[in-house]
């Protein structure tokens, strides 16, 4: 008996029906349920045959008997060793790599010290940092957002020097990227299923949280679509992921990879609407049977190398395209409009007045 076991936090909606539809599906030698764990200890037994993980990026204790239960033979969805490590910041240099269009992207330091570090600590770190460099290469406005994370959370759009310095000083001990706005005329969210399954759905951000999702949504130019759904692929066969969502900023007929580090998307029946649930239900249903029908493939190579496929596909060439999965009868709707396009904004008049302004992990007298 294979058996497919579903991990999950406060969700309900699509664990609970996904666990439904699996089984509702009387395949013979097939069987989902809920994991249920307590104490694991080095010797307790293989339980299931694949996992589904929704929430071990909240619960350590779930992301450590998962490298376990790796190790030993389940096919865990996602990678628990690969989704460690990553970040959004490597997101960006392996799309780069693979040719997918991005923002123009720094990585910044902590503007406070790490715990249990001082300004000692940080002897290979230039003081100041190169501001006037960083700012003429990414411009105004521009968003300052973690490495790492998700849910918008500790996201600012600055538009000068002097906000992105208080952005700077809010931000505390997180390690943050200032990345350039995309000005866009149309935004995608796209579900990304096994690499084989793509839903690409217009999405507007700047919604409230339920109305995201565009309803009734309007064709999609036939050629956009096929680059979208090119750069899905590319991304997920190079990270590896096999339930994730990608989103795309579309400027100038190129659509930019904004966030696609999204390893337990949003699947919720209330925010992402009847039609997307419904496809995301059907499709994660068939794919994890598929998948537990393969069998176990342990992980055995914990190298990057054994993870991240991007150096392979770039000298290899994009990976042969899956079957597309095209909307059923778009209707017309309105769109997101683009905006005048924002002009860089030279920051050395401003520069070492504002710096001096807040505080900097690498002064030595704090």
């Amino acid at each position: 008996m294979k058996r497919i076991g579903v991990l999950f936090g406060k969700e309900r909606s699509f664990p609970e029906a996904l666990v439904a539809r699996i089984n509702g599906m009387k395949l013979d030698g097939v069987v989902a349920e809920p994991v249920l764990v307590g104490g694991i200890s080095l010797d307790t037994p293989k339980k299931y045959d694949l996992i589904l993980d929704r929430i071990s990026q909240d619960i350590p204790f779930y992301r450590a008997i998962l490298k376990k239960f790796a190790l030993e033979g389940t096919i865990v969805v996602n990678n628990p060793f690969w989704w460690s490590a990553d970040d959004k910041f490597f997101n960006n240099v392996v799309a780069k790599s693979v040719g997918v269009a991005v923002p123009k992207t720094v990585i910044l330091p902590s503007n406070q010290h790490p715990p249990d570090t001082s300004g000692e600590s940080m002897s290979n770190l230039m003081y100041p940092l190169n501001w006037e460099e960083v700012f003429a290469h990414i411009g105004f406005p521009a968003y300052f957002k973690p490495y790492s994370g998700g849910g918008w959370k500790s996201v600012y759009r600055v538009t000068n020097p002097e906000e992105f310095f208080t952005a700077y000083h809010d931000s505390a001990q997180n390690v943050m990227t200032l990345q350039e706005e995309i000005v866009f005329e149309e935004y995608f969210r796209c579900y990304a299923i096994g690499k084989k399954y793509f839903q690409i759905m217009r999405y507007s951000p700047k919604e409230s949280h339920f109305d995201r999702y565009v309803k009734n949504p309007a064709p999609i130019d036939p050629k956009l679509y096929e680059r979208i759904h090119g750069d899905c692929l590319k991304l997920v066969t190079a990270l590896g992921y096999d339930f994730d969502t990608l989103e795309f900023a579309v400027r100038d007929g190129i659509p930019y990879a904004i966030d696609f580090l999204n390893a337990a998307p949003d699947a919720d029946k209330g925010s992402v609407g009847e039609e997307n649930f419904n496809w995301v239900l059907e499709h994660s249903a068939k794919w994890l049977v598929e998948r537990v029908q393969q069998g176990s493939d342990p992980v055995r190579d914990f190298t990057p190398r054994g993870f991240v496929s991007a150096g392979e596909m770039k000298s290899q060439g994009a990976p042969a395209k899956a079957p597309v999965a095209r909307p059923a009868e778009p209707v017309k709707t309105e769109v997101t409009t683009n905006a005048e396009k924002p002009k860089k904004t030279s920051a050395k008049a401003a520069i070492k007045a504002l710096h001096e302004k807040t505080k900097s992990p690498r002064r030595r007298d704090n």
